[in-house]
């Protein structure tokens, strides 16, 4: 007789699932395991956006010799089995022609469209589904997407480096390094799994930023770019037509040149409604999270707006003793990891009034 010892099982469906960081986007990352007798008969994991979602993976997964096991086994998902025609067929229907008998899920899908559909059209087949297992986890391995389809609007990561003295920057704008390699590899790591990533007018100009994933794979995020009057001046790499950029202005929206497509203007007031209403526009553009590097004062109003979900905080071995000095979380900041990467001190710390679920650390960030 078999036992089921299910959070054995979901623990590897969350781990498979985190393999897809970084290029499932904006669907959720999925994770499933096919289980007979104790013993994994097939496993897959949603691999990049469009592609096969994870369900399909694991039944390809399955040697033939064991095909015939698939009837009597149990499939493990970390995600409800969608029930509606997207980019692929649904998942559910393919549960149910493989006469899969019983079928453990950790949460329920909060897209509108699949929502509890997907696991109630699985027991009206006489299917055993059970739910909840390892829910906290999965809802945190998927936070941007379970935040933007209940909260309606992007998750926001806060991240920057400070020297062990607290200080950010230097007053003079002088370009001066605290992260060491590991850590930008970590931080375009990072990026590689975000939809956007924002920067001041200042911070344009002191460094003129790239923005992009440079030291890893993947797509580089949307850069979003704040510049009230418009004054960075086109030579910067943020207009260098590699990837889409859209500046916010409080001017009249310029013309887009002919010659760079994947710029776009958006006006907005800025006043004191300014951070909500970019995040309002990026969840009308179905962007659904957002990496906030700098400078000091945008990330400063994020933390006191209560408008942030977590940070990366990267602390160098440096003593400055003068210039502008980092940003501060609040007292509801909680530190969920701290590791060093040679002399960095990375530490992931999260908003406990904005999260979701409980933290789900594999080896790597996401």
């Amino acid at each position: 007789m078999q036992t089921f010892p299910h959070e054995l099982w979901m623990r590897r469906c969350l781990e498979l699932a985190s393999l897809g960081a970084g290029y499932t986007a904006p669907n959720p990352m999925v994770g499933a395991v096919l289980v007979y007798n104790n013993r994994i008969i097939g496993e897959g994991f949603h691999r990049q956006y469009g592609q096969p979602h994870a369900e399909v993976n694991a039944l390809a997964n399955v040697k033939e010799q064991d095909k015939a096991l698939i009837p009597y086994a149990t499939l493990y998902v970390s995600l409800e089995p969608c029930s509606h025609y997207g980019k692929t067929p649904p998942c559910a229907n393919l549960i149910i022609e493989n006469q899969i008998k019983r079928v453990v899920v950790a949460m329920q899908d909060p897209f509108p469209m699949v929502s509890g559909r997907g696991i109630n059209l699985l027991r009206q087949h006489q299917i055993e589904v059970i739910t909840g297992v390892l829910n906290q986890e999965a809802q945190w391995l998927n936070r941007r997407f379970v935040w933007f389809h209940t909260r309606a609007r992007p998750w926001v990561v806060l991240k920057w480096a400070q020297t062990e003295d607290n200080y950010f920057a230097l007053q003079s704008n002088l370009q001066t390094w605290i992260t060491n390699l590991y850590t930008k590899m970590l931080i375009h790591r990072r990026r590689s799994m975000e939809q956007s990533i924002m920067v001041g007018t200042n911070t344009a100009l002191a460094d003129n930023p790239q923005l992009t994933v440079r030291n890893w794979f993947g797509s580089s995020p949307v850069r979003l770019i704040l510049d009230r009057n418009l004054r960075l001046p086109k030579h910067l790499h943020l207009f260098d037509n590699q990837t889409p950029s859209i500046i916010f202005t409080q001017q009249p929206p310029t013309q887009i040149n002919s010659d760079n497509l994947k710029l776009k203007y958006v006006q907005l007031e800025f006043g004191k409604n300014l951070l909500p209403d970019i995040l309002d526009y990026l969840q009308t553009q179905q962007i659904q999270s957002v990496m906030v590097e700098g400078g000091k004062q945008l990330l400063q109003s994020f933390i006191n707006e209560n408008l942030w979900n977590e940070a990366l905080v990267i602390t160098g071995n440096q003593h400055w003793g003068k210039g502008i000095q980092a940003p501060c979380l609040p007292p509801h900041a909680k530190l969920i990891r701290s590791a060093a990467l040679d002399d960095n001190q990375v530490q992931e710390w999260v908003n406990k009034g904005n999260s979701i679920g409980e933290p789900f650390l594999t080896t790597t960030v996401v």
